[in-house]
C-alpha cells in the first residue's frame, strides 16, 4: 500500500544520504517535507574521506580555475560553482559548527582533523529531515509525482534528487530513461606488466610523467602490483577511459648532471653514487636493468654506460595491465551530462527529477575536489 507522507508542504524525496544528498535536505528542510532513504548509515562515505581528516575542499576561489580539476565535467561546472564556490562551502560548514584551516598544499580541513565530528554535527543539523533506512528499488513517474518504492513499502512525493553517488545500481535511474556513461575506476593505482615488487614502498617526490601527449609532475610511489601516489591517482584519473594497456614514462633524472657527478666522485662505485640523487634500491633496479656492476668505481663508467643510465633514468617506461583492485577513491562514469540541466540539474527527460553528486558523469582529482561536487551540485538543486 502507499503511504502517504502527512504534510502541507511540497514533498521531495532525497535518493542517497551521502554528502550530496544530506547537503541538498539541508538546504529544502525548512520550505519542505524531506524524507531521505538510504539502506545503510547517512554519510557513512565521508568518514573515509582525507584519510579520516576529511578534506571538505580546497583553497581555489576561482570557479573556472576549480573546473580545471575536473577531467570529466569542467564546463558544465561553471556556472554552478559561480553559485555555490568553495567560499560558500567554507561558509557553511561555519555555520553548522565546524572550522576549518587550509594546509600548504591548499586542502581545507576541519581544524579538528575529524571526519567523525564533521559527520556528527551535518547530521545535528538535519534534523528537520526524515531518515529511512529502505533501499529504494523502483521511482514511477506519475501525473505531477512520484512513486517510490523500496523493499518495505511505497511512498508518493511531488519531486525526486536522485544522490546515490558513484558506486550504487544505477537500474532505476535507467528505468527513467537516462543514459549512464560507463563507470570505471579512478584516483586509483595502476597494475604494470613490469614486477616492482622489489621496489615496493619507495617513493619518489615531485617527478615528471609523460603519457597521451601530456605532462604531468607529482609524488610517485611504487607498490607490488605497480605505481601508486598521487601522481598516479591523477594520471588513472584522466585517462579512466583509456583502453589497457597504455605506456607511462617518468624522468627521475630531473636537471641531474651525471657527468659532472662522475668526475667529482672517481673512486665512489656507481650504485653509491646514484643514490645521492634516486633511493638506493632504485639505483640497485636500474644497474640491474643495464646489466651494470653496482660496485663499478665511477672513474670506469664510459660515455656509453653513463647516456644509458641517463636514457633509462630520463624514460623510464611502464606498461600498465590494469587499474588495481584496492584503493579506488571515485568513479568516473555516471548520468550522461547531456540529458541534465546545468542550472537547475533537473532532468531533460522527466521532469521533476534532479541528480546531484557523484551520480552525475563528474569527477575530479585528490584534494576535496569531488566532495567539493557535491556540496556545489546538492546547492543548485535546491534554488
Amino acid at each position: 500500500m502507499v503511504q502517504e507522507l502527512k504534510s502541507n508542504k511540497e514533498k521531495i524525496a532525497v535518493i542517497g544520504a551521502g554528502p550530496a544528498g544530506c547537503m541538498a535536505a539541508y538546504h529544502l528542510q525548512n520550505n519542505f517535507s524531506v524524507t531521505l532513504f538510504d539502506f545503510s548509515s547517512p554519510l557513512r562515505t565521508l568518514l573515509p574521506t582525507g584519510g579520516g581528516r576529511c578534506n571538505l575542499a580546497y583553497a581555489e576561489y576561482d570557479f573556472r580555475e576549480l573546473a580545471k580539476n575536473y577531467p570529466r565535467g569542467e564546463k558544465f561546472l561553471y556556472s554552478i560553482f559561480s553559485r555555490f564556490s568553495t567560499a560558500d562551502t567554507i561558509d557553511f560548514f561555519e555555520k553548522i559548527g565546524i572550522k576549518t584551516y587550509v594546509q600548504d598544499d591548499l586542502r581545507i580541513f576541519p581544524v579538528s582533523n575529524s571526519a567523525k565530528e564533521v559527520r556528527e554535527a551535518f547530521l545535528n543539523n538535519l534534523k528537520n529531515s526524515e531518515f529511512k533506512k529502505e533501499k529504494v528499488l523502483r521511482i514511477n513517474p506519475k501525473e505531477n509525482a512520484f512513486e517510490v518504492v523500496t523493499d518495505c513499502s511505497s511512498y508518493n512525493f511531488d519531486k525526486i534528487i536522485i544522490a546515490i553517488g558513484g558506486h550504487s545500481s544505477y537500474n532505476l535511474i535507467k528505468y527513467l530513461g537516462h543514459t549512464i556513461e560507463e563507470p570505471r575506476p579512478a584516483l586509483v593505482g595502476l597494475k604494470t606488466k613490469e614486477n616492482f615488487k622489489e621496489l615496493a614502498g619507495i617513493s619518489f617526490k615531485n617527478i615528471t610523467a609523460k603519457f597521451n601527449n601530456k605532462i604531468l609532475s607529482g609524488d610517485l610511489l611504487f607498490t607490488h602490483e605497480g605505481i601508486s601516489g598521487p601522481l598516479t591517482y591523477k594520471i588513472s584519473s584522466i585517462i579512466a577511459k583509456e583502453k589497457f594497456p597504455y605506456k607511462i614514462s617518468f624522468d627521475f633524472y630531473g636537471d641531474i648532471d651525471l657527468q659532472e657527478l662522475l668526475n667529482a666522485n672517481p673512486h665512489k662505485n656507481i650504485k653509491n653514487l646514484l643514490s645521492e640523487f634516486i633511493p638506493k634500491s632504485f639505483a640497485s633496479f636500474i644497474l640491474k636493468k643495464l646489466s651494470i656492476n653496482e660496485d663499478e668505481k665511477s672513474h670506469k663508467i664510459d660515455g656509453k654506460i653513463r647516456d644509458k643510465i641517463i636514457e633509462l633514468l630520463n624514460n623510464f617506461e611502464v606498461n600498465i595491465i590494469s587499474t588495481a583492485k584496492d584503493g579506488e577513491v571515485v568513479t568516473c562514469g555516471g548520468v550522461s551530462l547531456y540529458e541534465v540541466n546545468p542550472k537547475t540539474l533537473e532532468s531533460k527527460i522527466v521532469p521533476g527529477v534532479y541528480f546531484c553528486g557523484e551520480v552525475l558523469d563528474i569527477d575530479g582529482f585528490c584534494g576535496g575536489f569531488n566532495l567539493q561536487n557535491c556540496w556545489s551540485t546538492a546547492q543548485t538543486v535546491c534554488l
